[in-house]
């Protein structure tokens, strides 16, 4: 008669398999993670670039009409504009103070993303070049 013995030392068992799986699990599920927050900043860094071209778009608009023509009531509008591959209302709000010869303008571009607010802000001071004597 012929003697078979089975070596079981060659390879896995079931729960080495079922552990080994596990880890490459967890491993996956943190790279996954990671893939998400860099997508999450990737889409904020890009809300607030847009944010600073409005803001900057609306400014050089205002400066542009002059001393005369500069308003400093404050006001309230919003543009739709275009980011990656969705679109975001940008609140505009304008404020500003009058001195004897300038005038300073501020606006703030506000925003929502996530249920959060976030806004960026900028101004110029617009001056009367009208030299009295």
């Amino acid at each position: 008669m012929v003697d078979v013995r089975f070596n079981n030392e060659a390879g896995f068992t079931l729960v080495e398999f079922m552990v080994a799986t596990v880890i490459l699990m967890v491993g996956m599920l943190g790279l996954l993670q990671s893939a998400n927050v860099a997508i999450n900043s990737n889409r904020q860094n890009q809300l607030r670039n847009e944010a600073t071209l409005v803001m900057d778009n609306v400014l050089a608009q205002e400066l542009a009409k002059g001393y005369a023509s500069a308003s400093v009531l404050s006001t309230y509008t919003c543009e739709h504009r275009k980011v990656l591959n969705g679109f975001v209302n940008y609140s505009v709000t304008r404020s500003g103070i009058t001195f004897p010869n300038s005038k300073e303008v501020r606006f703030t571009v506000s925003w929502r993303y996530r249920n959060a607010r976030y806004s960026y802000g900028g101004g110029g001071i617009i001056g009367n070049n009208v030299v009295s004597q």
